[in-house]
């Protein structure tokens, strides 16, 4: 099986690196201690505390070996050397809703950085593959959860 490369900007790259750092350098150390301390305790057949130690203990390990595979399969794209006026991977976009003349902006970003809430989308989510290839002007449609929208794209900017 061929590994797929996973787009990201520098920004996204950085933020995965920290949270492994955080993860292998605060974390771990906490649960080791924490495991230790139960093991005091005696009998580890009932020892809650030891129990709920070694489950944190595996979550971290698990999610430390997913991020790692994650930025090996990274691929950055440096958003300084994007431009054009067609949205791609990187672009942030200005929309109005055409039916309620609501204003958004959302830059496309890869699938492990996608945070709707400080307006940065998924490549892969519905609006971003509408988006992709349009340029301002232009009118797409997307499915939502709620039924079909209607966006007017308003500006394209990268960087």
């Amino acid at each position: 099986m061929a590994m797929d490369k996973v787009p990201m900007t520098a920004e996204g790259h950085a933020a995965i690196m920290d949270e492994i750092k955080h993860l292998k350098s605060v974390e771990r150390p906490r649960i080791i201690k924490a495991i230790a301390a139960a093991r005091e305790h005696g009998d580890l057949s009932e020892n809650a505390e030891y129990h709920a130690a070694k489950e944190q203990q595996g979550w971290t390990e698990a999610r430390v070996a997913e991020l790692e595979d994650i930025l090996s399969r990274a691929e950055v794209i440096d958003l300084s050397k994007l431009s054009g006026d067609t949205v791609k991977f990187g672009a942030t976009v200005k929309l109005v809703d055409e039916d309620t003349d609501e204003k958004s902006t959302y830059q496309i970003v890869g699938d492990f950085e996608a945070d709707v809430k400080s307006g940065k989308i998924s490549i892969s989510s519905p609006i971003a593959r509408a988006l992709i290839g349009k340029a301002v002007k232009d009118s797409v449609e997307v499915n939502t959860p709620g039924g079909g929208k209607s966006y007017e794209i308003l500006k394209v900017s990268y960087g």
